[in-house]
């Protein structure tokens, strides 16, 4: 069974940064694809950053050019680095991993973490 422990949340002003991180127990991390997402009270749940199989990362428009995902296989831990936070960010923040079956596919995120509160203030 594949379990996601996340950590780095926190409170910080707006401006600032902080960067997440997902430990991941599965036997073979490189064979998922890994995605950040948030849910704000009140606010559906949406997808932040993903990263595929070959490294290929993908962004939500609203956190472009802030906001980076990576991982690291050999220590099977995912990372967002979130620069420049806004009031808007403010969110539980989940790590969630998909089975992948080909390099450039995910499947469905149906690995979830038990989620890191960031709060950004103004």
């Amino acid at each position: 069974q594949v379990q996601l422990v996340e950590s780095g949340g926190g409170s910080v002003q707006a401006g600032g940064s902080l960067r997440l991180s997902c430990t991941v127990s599965a036997h073979t991390f490189s064979n998922y694809c890994m995605g950040w997402f948030r849910q704000a009270p009140g606010k559906e749940r949406e997808g932040v950053a993903t990263i595929n199989r070959v490294g290929t990362t993908g962004y939500a428009d609203s956190v472009k050019g802030r906001f980076a995902i990576s991982k690291d296989n050999a220590k099977n831990t995912l990372y967002l680095q979130m620069n420049s936070l806004k009031p808007e960010d403010t969110a539980l923040y989940y790590c969630a991993a998909a089975p992948s079956r080909r390099l450039t596919a995910c499947d469905p995120y149906n690995y979830w973490g038990q989620g890191t509160q960031v709060t950004v203030s103004s």
